[in-house]
């Protein structure tokens, strides 16, 4: 039905539908490109877009175990992720070139790649599994600086220095060293006047310098530490082949690890079955000895019989006297014992009357001798009557030996003179 050909109420209402209906779209056109933005927004937040980067990269042996999108640690936290592996061309000293991006912040709000510092900081490249997957973990630096910074660097001449407005917030971006090679002042010292004395006394010409505000901090890393030159450069971030070198701690993959274990164990074999070859020897010479000792045991068992049975004797007060000596032999023993006992008795009894006999008889030697001394002190005449009578006896003999009857009754023998004389001649007379 044409429209004019409707009634004004009709008409009326009609118009009223139709605005409801496009508010409707418009309101379901909004509602859905609120909702793409936001979906867009907590994407590119978790994803880290809105984060600054810092772009890394090192060198590995083999890319085995490692691929884009693998995450990097810090500390144990997932702080950023790999974006490019690639392989080195022909005749260079590298193998893998592996490229990776630190971006995540902490509680506080710093970013990692503050970590990583240019003494120190290295990537260690660990085994995760057994499936051979792994992974990189950069380590936190120990001295020197930070790799990469924000504040974008300046160069300024010493007059420049000198006529700063606010020196306590503008920073030495490089080491100054005297002729001595001598570090005179560090990096990210202040430029106060007394640094600043110090400086223009080393007379450099120009220094490089960052000015410490929240407005001159940029959004992205754009200075990196030059080694070489101790100082730092501008850096562009925006390069995706423009990044820092880390270098690299690599340990053998799980699966190498197992393989050599695997190798000195099948080198190892031969030696353990030799081993067990020969505890088996052992084995058997054990069990052949052990038969042999239960035949031993029970060969043995009526010896152990007939001691236990000799044992069971010789319980008791003087059952072992009995054993040995018999029924009638521990009477015999006894009887023996006393006359023993008595001849003892006897013998000391006689020994004591023996003694004090003895002892009588000495007195009596002993007064004999008194009355012999006493006899001999009072006649003076007596001993020399006695060697008179001595010597007139030695005279006599003499005589008989020289007298002719009895002159063959002290003969001596001659040979035996003779030789006498020829072991002690006589001694020859003195001229």
């Amino acid at each position: 039905m044409p429209l004019q050909d409707l009634t004004p109420q009709l008409r009326t209402r009609l118009n009223k539908v139709e605005r409801s209906v496009g508010w409707f779209i418009f309101l379901a056109t909004v509602l859905l490109l609120f909702g793409f933005g936001y979906f867009i927004y907590n994407t590119a937040e978790r994803k880290g877009w809105f984060l600054v980067e810092a772009k890394f990269y090192t060198y590995v042996n083999t890319a085995a175990g490692l691929k884009v999108g693998d995450p990097i640690v810090v500390m144990g936290f997932p702080v950023g992720a790999i974006t490019q592996i690639t392989a080195e061309p022909p005749r260079t000293g590298h193998n893998v070139r592996v490229q990776f991006v630190i971006k995540n912040l902490n509680q506080d709000g710093t970013p990692y790649f503050n970590y990583v510092w240019t003494d120190g900081s290295a990537v260690k490249l660990n085994s995760t599994d057994l499936l051979g997957n792994r992974n990189l973990e950069v380590t936190r630096g120990t001295s020197g600086y930070n790799v990469f910074t924000m504040y974008e660097p300046q160069t300024l001449s010493l007059a420049e220095a000198q006529n700063l407005h606010d020196p306590e917030k503008w920073r030495l971006g490089q080491n100054l060293y005297d002729e001595q090679s001598n570090l005179v002042v560090r990096a990210w010292s202040s430029l106060a006047q007394s640094n600043l004395t110090v400086i223009v006394r080393q007379n450099p010409g120009s220094i490089v310098a960052f000015h410490i505000t929240p407005s001159a901090r940029h959004r992205q890393t754009v200075a990196a530490w030059n080694k070489q030159l101790q100082c730092y450069e501008r850096f562009d971030y925006r390069s995706k082949t423009n990044a820092y070198f880390l270098p690299v701690t690599e340990s053998p993959a799980i699966s190498d690890q197992l393989q050599a274990m695997v190798t000195q164990i099948q080198q190892a074999l031969p030696n353990v079955l030799a081993l067990t070859n020969q505890l088996n020897a052992v084995l058997n010479h054990a069990a052949n000895a052990t038969s042999n000792l239960n035949l031993t045991i029970a060969a043995t068992q009526p010896l152990v019989g007939n001691l236990t049975a000799l044992s069971s004797d010789l319980h008791g007060a003087g059952a072992l006297g009995a054993w040995v000596l018999g029924t009638n032999g521990t009477f015999q023993l006894d009887n023996a014992l006393t006359n023993a006992n008595a001849l003892l008795i006897g013998a000391n009894t006689n020994l004591d009357e023996l003694t004090q006999q003895i002892g009588l008889t000495l007195i009596n030697v002993a007064d004999i001798t008194s009355n012999l001394n006493v006899q001999v002190g009072a006649s003076s005449n007596l001993i020399p009557g006695i060697s008179k009578t001595i010597k007139d006896t030695d005279d006599f003999i003499q005589g008989l030996k020289r007298h002719w009857l009895l002159r063959s009754a002290f003969k001596t023998n001659k040979v035996s003179t003779y030789h006498r004389t020829l072991k002690n001649p006589p001694p020859t007379p003195a001229k």
